[in-house]
């Protein structure tokens, strides 16, 4: 039985990844020096993480929590320069919605605000604005293979290559043969599957993805 997986829709994620995400973001976001801060970011430890529908909405709130981490400095600029928060506080009872009814109400101030900003740092797009480190390490990162675990509980080897195989892969011997569609057995370990890099967004929609039978590493 095919469970469905969590998708993003035409008006943007499912309520349950915004809020997930933003409590992965208010976890790992930077603390600024007293001199830096320019919001207040309320406190929600107390609110729970919903729970993950699936390992799709798990990864899905994640990423949306890291790439919102890239750019911290330029949302926090953004939303004081367009003057949503003109207290500069995030209250964290109606952090969500209020933050989505401003992104509705004020989306020509914040996209006069970041065009501003641009212009103030005379940044030709957003990347800009990614702190080098991070920069560095997206892109070593973004062109290393990706592995998966065999769960070994629920399929095995032959059948996850008999699955692919159906869906258009083509096993191969290593790495070094990659060519979009294809993936190799980790020579290592049998129970891990290398792709190549360039599958990174449409792996997460296998059913054997969706299912727990292929596990991200």
């Amino acid at each position: 039985e095919k469970r469905a997986v969590t998708q993003i829709g035409k008006d943007g994620y499912p309520d349950s990844i915004y809020i997930n995400a933003a409590k992965i973001f208010q976890g790992l976001r930077t603390e600024k020096s007293s001199g830096k801060i320019l919001l207040r970011y309320g406190d929600i430890s107390e609110s729970p993480m919903l729970a993950f529908k699936d390992e799709q909405s798990r990864r899905m709130s994640y990423e949306l929590a890291f790439k919102t981490l890239k750019y911290q400095d330029l949302l926090e600029e953004m939303l004081v320069d367009s003057k949503v928060y003109p207290c500069y506080s995030i209250v964290r009872k109606y952090f969500f919605e209020a933050f989505l009814f401003s992104v509705l109400i004020y989306e020509t101030k914040l996209a006069a605000a970041l065009a501003r900003c641009r212009i103030k740092h005379d940044a030709l797009s957003i990347e800009y604005f990614v702190p080098e480190t991070i920069s560095k390490q997206e892109q070593r990162t973004s062109a290393l293979p990706i592995c998966f675990w065999i769960n070994t509980l629920k399929i095995s080897l032959e059948d996850v290559i008999r699955d692919l195989e159906m869906k258009g892969f083509t096993k191969v011997e290593s790495v070094s043969d990659f060519d979009h569609y294809t993936y190799a057995v980790d020579q290592h370990c049998q129970d891990v599957l290398v792709f190549p890099s360039s599958l990174k967004e449409e792996l997460p929609n296998l059913d054997l993805v969706a299912d727990c039978k292929l596990l991200l590493q």
